[in-house]
């Protein structure tokens, strides 16, 4: 059964990891074994009003420049709070969903992806309380958490965000097998 939206627990109590550039592309290798590049969705999410939020859609539109299948949330169409509720119902559930956002983190996991075989819960850093999204996920951490989170994300650099965006999106190139 595919894992669309749960309550499971809050990223501090999950089985993740932090893991840089190669060890992303390990994660995508991981499941290109266990899923056809047909039978995966992606959820990319964030909005272009925060250069830190903008993670998610920059990601998204790298992977549909790629011709990447089933892709939510790019540049023009984000997914974001203000949708997620909608577009997220509209994937087909015969596709396993690997769901993707920035986050904040301590200081030194700063630049790594926080992933897991577990659903995303969007917005978490920034006191958010949405049902985690997807089987697989991403969180980039593209700042340290601080005590104003928006703030943060909103000031975070864009040439470091744009940096993290080409990484996953060439991770993931690389990791499901996919040639131009």
């Amino acid at each position: 059964m595919i894992n669309r939206q749960s309550s499971l627990l809050p990223y501090d109590q999950q089985n993740r990891r932090n893991v840089n550039r190669d060890g992303l592309t390990q994660f995508f290798r991981m499941i290109h074994s266990r899923h056809a590049l047909e039978e995966l969705a992606f959820v990319c999410i964030g909005t272009d009003r925060s250069t830190g939020d903008a993670l998610g859609p920059l990601i998204g539109s790298g992977l549909e420049a790629r011709s990447i299948p089933n892709i939510t949330g790019t540049m023009e169409y984000p997914c974001d709070a203000h949708n997620l509720h909608e577009r997220i119902p509209r994937i087909s559930g015969d596709l396993t969903i690997i769901a993707i956002d920035a986050c904040l983190g301590q200081q030194r996991s700063v630049g790594l992806y926080s992933i897991g075989e577990e659903p995303l819960f969007p917005a978490l850093s920034v006191g958010g309380k949405f049902p985690g999204v997807g089987t697989y996920s991403i969180a980039a951490i593209v700042n340290e958490n601080g005590p104003k989170p928006y703030w943060t994300l909103q000031t975070t650099s864009l040439r470091h965000v744009m940096k993290m965006a080409e990484d996953v999106v060439e991770a993931a190139v690389r990791g499901l097998g996919i040639t131009d």
